[in-house]
């Protein structure tokens, strides 16, 4: 079996550099929204979404990603104001406590993403590539934060109706769409050196057309950016498992296993960071991963 090697990076945030490939980094998951699909309402309220962040932390996360609003399928949209009403309380609380953390938001809001950082986040994280705000780019450059740019398909109101891929072109596309959003950057004026890219594993893409991603995803290290896999608690890796013991659904809460196989894939093909909800348990599968990494 053939691995893929990764190439070292630092990556350059807001105040400082995360050094990326000799070790896969952890980015926790904090949903400070009362909807969205893996953990709605757990963590909505501010002293919540805190500890659940320091929690996090405390279990080895290297960044805490802060989203207030939820791009779960058929989601409405949710407006810059009340999203900052959301995460901006909990980012300040976070850094109080903890100053010395490294803090992403999730948002494709420039509005949310200049407050965000103004307030001590680190890095943009925007699902839309810098495509759903047209002054994103922009902000981010002024901002000289770390930005991760993930490939979506469509918004999430049009994914139940978005003609279906086929297999053999997945990759492709969502390649493309990569390049792409590199080009979108530069030409905005963010530095390289300041990017992550996301294949943007469930977004746009329905079911089975995310195991291309999986299966080649050492295909996107040619575009010479660190890769972040987010695949945890995704609901194609449920469908699969549901399927094969027989069984109506797995919820997403029950996907634990099957988002480490999931994420131990993609390190094992090139991911520098895996994005999980269960931060404990990814960190001793990419310990594993890493070893064999470094074996080779």
């Amino acid at each position: 079996m053939t691995f893929a090697r990764r190439p070292r990076f630092e990556w350059q945030l807001r105040t400082r550099a995360l050094p990326l490939g000799a070790r896969t980094a952890i980015m926790g998951v904090l949903n400070v929204t009362p909807d969205s699909f893996s953990d709605g309402g757990a963590h909505f309220s501010a002293e919540a979404g805190v500890s659940h962040a320091i929690s996090m932390l405390d279990q080895g996360a290297d960044v805490v990603d802060i989203g207030g609003e939820s791009t779960r399928p058929g989601s409405p949209e949710l407006g810059p104001q009340a999203e900052q009403d959301r995460i901006l309380p909990v980012i300040s609380a976070i850094l109080r406590e903890r100053p010395s953390s490294v803090l992403s938001v999730d948002t494709y809001h420039a509005a949310t993403a200049r407050a965000a950082i103004r307030a001590g986040a680190e890095i943009v994280n925007d699902v839309s590539a810098f495509t759903w705000d047209p002054v994103m780019a922009a902000a981010c450059a002024d901002l000289r934060c770390g930005v991760v740019l993930m490939h979506t398909r469509g918004r999430p109101t049009e994914w139940h109706n978005l003609p279906r891929l086929a297999l053999s072109e997945v990759v492709r596309l969502v390649k493309d769409g990569l390049a792409g959003a590199l080009d979108r950057a530069s030409a905005a004026g963010v530095e390289r050196s300041r990017i992550v890219l996301d294949p943007g594993f469930g977004f746009g893409k329905v079911h089975d057309e995310n195991y291309p991603l999986l299966a080649h995803f050492e295909e996107f290290l040619p575009l010479g950016r660190p890769l972040l896999a987010g695949v945890s608690r995704k609901s194609f890796l449920g469908r699969t498992v549901a399927v094969r013991l027989g069984i109506p659904q797995i919820l997403p809460n029950q996907r634990g296993s099957a988002t480490l196989a999931g994420s131990t894939a993609a390190i094992l093909s090139g991911a520098s960071l895996i994005r999980v909800h269960d931060v404990r348990p990814a960190i001793e599968a990419a310990a594993i991963a890493d070893a064999v990494l470094a074996a080779l």
